[in-house]
């Protein structure tokens, strides 16, 4: 069994726990925790060994009536590998204590591209990263591209992507996040950082991409232009997209009309959490000019990682090939809508 440990048990982290705890081939070693908030009192709960992700503050669990299996470095050292969900720019700091220890790390997509060795998603480059020290499993936004670009380049060739990202303003557990009544450019500046994100996935993909930021919290929602080098019929790119397993082609007869209506959908399929792990396209939005495809997306920012996190965990170590961990992965927490 893989030893995971998952340093950062928030949004993504108690996710990523969660899923590598359903899968046939690893186990949570522990968790790692700032502070003694619910989250970590939910950890303990759920059985996860916690430990102090900061020294210093170890007697705050102790107040909190939260025990503690020990301190991080001392989780690290357990490890096969770590995850590392850590808020954005903590996880390249860990770097150097990961490298220390000589454990096997993933950063979150919220890093700069240059604090890991290399960008990972699991349908596109899966092949690239074993044996590496520092990956990192790009962002949800990049997650959902990727996903859409590669069957699409290896099927038809792309020319050209041109994506607008509508972003959430933040998660829903995240009070201090905005716009409350506004609608912003994020950024003004073009390209928004999307793009070469996805040129640390595919070096050579010619892709524009703008940002805009709403006061909503559910989901990401992408508008795509992919100019493609053959002319498919829309009919024949859906069937496409139908038959990637972490793509969800939403049929017109559910009456998905938005994230809202995704979000309950899942509620009421059982998913953990309502998470949607799969990019959700409108099947009626994808329509063919010519040789340009369009569509409509919606992203889940807090889930659509996760598998590729446990995906990464196989690929770094080298213990699975690409195909067999996917539907390993998808079997376990049930992907596919």
């Amino acid at each position: 069994m893989i030893q995971v440990a998952v340093n950062g048990y928030g949004t993504i982290g108690k996710r990523v726990a969660d899923a590598v705890r359903a899968q046939p081939d690893m186990e949570v070693v522990g968790v790692a925790k700032t502070r003694p908030n619910f989250e970590a009192e939910t950890a303990v709960d759920k059985g996860y060994p916690l430990y102090a992700a900061i020294e210093d503050r170890i007697e705050l669990f102790d107040d909190a009536g939260i025990d503690l299996a020990g301190t991080v470095d001392e989780l690290v050292a357990e490890a096969d590998i770590v995850v590392d969900a850590c808020p954005s720019g903590i996880g390249a700091d860990n770097v150097a204590m990961y490298r220390e220890h000589d454990t096997p790390a993933l950063l979150q997509g919220g890093e700069d591209a240059d604090a890991a060795d290399a960008s990972f998603n699991a349908r596109s480059n899966y092949d690239t990263v074993e044996g590496a020290d520092v990956v990192r499993v790009v962002s949800c936004n990049t997650t959902g591209l990727s996903r859409l670009v590669k069957p699409l380049e290896e099927a038809y060739g792309v020319e050209k992507v041109r994506a607008t990202l509508v972003r959430r303003g933040g998660d829903p557990a995240q009070t201090g996040r905005g716009p409350i009544n506004d609608i912003l450019p994020n950024p003004v500046g073009l390209p928004s950082h999307h793009g070469p994100d996805v040129n640390t996935i595919f070096p050579d993909l010619d892709i524009d991409t703008l940002g805009l930021k709403v006061p909503a919290t559910l989901m990401h929602m992408h508008s795509i232009n992919v100019t493609l080098e053959d002319r498919p019929s829309a009919d024949a790119v859906r069937d496409l997209l139908e038959r990637e397993s972490r793509t969800f082609v939403i049929p017109e007869h559910l009456d998905l009309d938005g994230a809202g209506a995704i979000k309950e959908y899942a509620m009421d399929r059982g998913r953990p959490r309502a998470d949607v792990w799969e990019n959700c396209i409108w099947g009626e939005s994808v329509t063919m000019e010519d040789d340009d495809l369009y569509l409509f997306q919606a992203i889940h920012q807090e889930s659509d990682v996760v598998p590729e996190n446990v995906d990464a965990i196989r690929a770094v170590l080298g213990t699975d090939d690409q195909a067999s961990s996917i539907e390993t992965t998808n079997d376990a927490m049930g992907v596919g809508l």
